[in-house]
């Protein structure tokens, strides 16, 4: 019997890290073994994020999503897996580059926490100044 096709794609966000793998199938998206409903918490706006490469491409209720996401928080690995799917989906089909690159889903978001600096209580804020 021959082995269903698989397409992989490995996203990142901030401190976290997706490693996503797309067959064919029903639909169902699960993360870390869960549900990717029960994995964000049931946030709307988390869900919506993750399926948006899927909606641009068409591709919602057509394949199975089965995704690891490691380090960071939900919000950072939501944006990981998201990134991941874009990039399976350019394994699947290399002519959604167009699609996907317009809507920015291929670039990865440089956004990260910036370091805390010496002299000061976090990145930028120093410390409280009193006159007298």
């Amino acid at each position: 019997m021959a082995e269903q096709a698989r397409f992989y794609g490995t996203g990142r966000r901030k401190d976290a890290t997706a490693r996503v793998w797309m067959s064919p199938g029903q639909g169902n998206i699960s993360v870390n073994g869960r549900p990717l409903l029960e994995y964000v918490h049931n946030r709307k706006a988390l869900e919506q994020l993750v399926l948006q490469p899927l909606v641009v491409a068409d591709g919602v209720g057509k394949y199975d999503v089965t995704a690891t996401a490691a380090g960071g928080g939900v919000s950072g690995q939501a944006g990981a897996v998201r990134h991941g799917i874009s990039r399976a989906l350019l394994e699947l089909d290399a002519n959604l580059r167009p699609l996907l690159r317009q809507r920015g889903l291929l670039t990865r978001d440089p956004r990260a926490k910036e370091r805390k600096k010496y002299g000061r209580k976090r990145a930028r804020r120093g410390f409280q100044f009193t006159k007298r």
